[in-house]
C-alpha cells in the first residue's frame, strides 16, 4: 500500500484478502473496513495505527480476537461479526474508549469479565453465539442504547438488565429460551423496539405496560396463552407481532393501541375479537390467518386506515356488512373458510380496486 497522509479512511471489503501487505508509509487513518475478506489473523503493523477509530472485520476467518488491536487507545467501533472466535481476551478492557462491540455470529461460550468495565459502550452485538447465561455485571454498561443477545441459549435474564435505564433503540432477545423477563423491565421506559419472538414465554407480565416508548413488540413463536390488560397501555405501538402462539382471546384493552399500524395474530387460536379492535383507527395490516374464527365484530367496519385484512382458514360463515366501510382496503383474503352466500357488496368493493379473495 502506498502511503498517503491526509486519507482518513480506507476500504479494502470484498477483496478476497488472505493477508494484508505493509504500508510504505504510517497511515494516519480513521477508519477501516476490511469486510468479506479471508483474513485469519492482522499484521503488528495494524497496532501503531494510531489515529485508527474504527475497524470492521466482517465475514472474515479470524480463529481469534486480534491482540493487536488493543493497542489501539483511540479505538470506538471494533466490529468483527461472523468470524470464528472463541474468547474476547480479559485484556479487553484496555479498550476503555470503545463505543460499539460487534461480535456476533462468533462462537463464544462465555464472556470476560472486562467486558462490563467497557463503560462508555453504546452498542453491544453478541447474537448468535452459545452464551448461556449472562452476568448481573451487564448492568454496568449504563450508556448502551443497543442490545443483541438474540440467537444463543439463554434461559433466564439478570435483573442488572434494568440498570440500562438508556436503552433507546434495540433490544434483542428472540431465539433463545427464555420464559420470563426480569422485573426490572420497567425501568426500560425509552426502549423503542423489543424483541421476544422464538422463546418458551406464556404470558408476559404486567409490567410490560411501563415501555410506554415502546414503537415495536415482537412475541412470535412462542406459548402465550394470554395478554395482559396492560398491553393497552402501551401508547406509542405502532406493530404487534403475535403470530404463531395460543392466544384463545385478546384484552379489549387493546383497542387503546391508538397508534398501532401493524397487528399479526396468525397462527393462534382466536374464536372471536372485542368489539375494541374498531377502536384500532392507524392501523394498516390486520391479519388473522389460521385462528378459529366464526364471526366478526361489526366495528371492523371502523377501521378506515384498514389496507391489508387476512382472514384465511378461520371458520367464518358471514361477514358484516360493515367491512364494505373500509374505503382504503387494498386486499381481503377470504379463503379456506365456510361462507354461506358471497355477500353482493364484494362485488362493490372490487370495483373500487380491493383485490378480494373468496374460499
Amino acid at each position: 500500500m502506498e502511503p498517503s497522509t491526509n486519507l482518513e479512511e480506507l476500504d479494502l471489503s470484498g477483496r478476497q484478502l488472505t493477508s494484508l501487505p505493509e504500508p510504505d508509509g504510517k497511515l494516519a487513518i480513521k477508519k477501516l473496513y476490511l469486510d468479506d475478506n479471508q483474513l485469519t489473523s492482522l499484521p503488528k503493523w495494524i497496532g501503531s495505527l494510531d489515529n485508527l477509530e474504527e475497524i470492521h472485520l466482517d465475514r472474515n476467518r479470524l480463529a481469534a480476537f486480534p491482540e493487536e488491536l488493543l493497542a489501539l487507545a483511540n479505538l470506538k467501533t471494533v466490529s468483527l461479526y461472523g468470524n470464528r472466535i472463541a474468547a474476547i481476551p480479559a485484556s479487553l478492557g484496555r479498550l476503555k474508549g470503545l463505543r460499539a462491540l460487534s461480535i456476533g455470529h462468533n462462537q463464544l461460550a462465555a464472556l470476560p469479565d472486562a467486558l462490563w468495565r467497557l463503560n462508555d459502550l453504546r452498542l453491544l452485538n453478541l447474537a448468535e453465539n452459545q452464551l448461556a447465561s449472562i452476568p448481573e455485571e451487564i448492568g454496568s454498561l449504563a450508556h448502551l442504547h443497543t442490545l443483541d443477545l438474540g440467537h444463543n441459549a439463554l434461559e433466564t435474564l439478570p435483573e442488572g438488565l434494568g440498570n440500562l435505564r438508556e436503552l433507546t433503540y434495540f433490544l434483542y432477545l428472540h431465539d433463545n429460551r427464555l420464559a420470563s423477563l426480569p422485573k426490572s423491565l420497567e425501568n426500560w421506559a425509552n426502549l423503542r423496539y423489543l424483541n421476544l419472538s422464538d422463546n418458551r414465554f406464556t404470558a408476559l407480565p404486567e409490567s410490560i405496560g411501563s415501555l410506554q416508548s415502546l414503537r415495536e413488540l415482537r412475541v412470535s413463536n412462542n406459548q402465550l396463552a394470554s395478554l395482559p390488560e396492560s398491553t393497552g397501555s402501551l401508547a406509542a405501538l405502532r406493530e404487534l407481532h403475535l403470530t404463531n402462539n395460543h392466544l384463545p382471546e385478546l384484552p379489549a384493552s387493546l383497542g387503546r393501541l391508538g397508534r398501532l399500524k401493524k397487528l399479526l395474530l396468525e397462527g393462534n387460536r382466536l374464536a372471536w375479537l372485542p368489539a375494541s379492535t374498531g377502536d384500532l383507527a392507524s392501523l394498516v395490516e390486520l391479519n388473522l390467518r389460521n385462528n378459529k374464527l366464526e364471526a366478526l365484530p361489526a366495528s371492523l367496519g371502523q377501521l378506515k386506515n384498514l389496507e391489508y385484512l387476512d382472514l384465511r382458514a378461520n371458520r367464518l360463515t358471514s361477514l358484516p356488512e360493515s367491512l364494505k366501510e373500509l374505503e382504503k382496503l387494498e386486499k381481503l383474503d377470504l379463503r379456506w373458510n365456510k361462507l354461506r352466500a358471497v355477500p353482493g357488496w364484494l362485488g362493490e368493493m372490487e370495483g373500487r380496486g380491493c383485490s378480494v379473495f373468496l374460499p
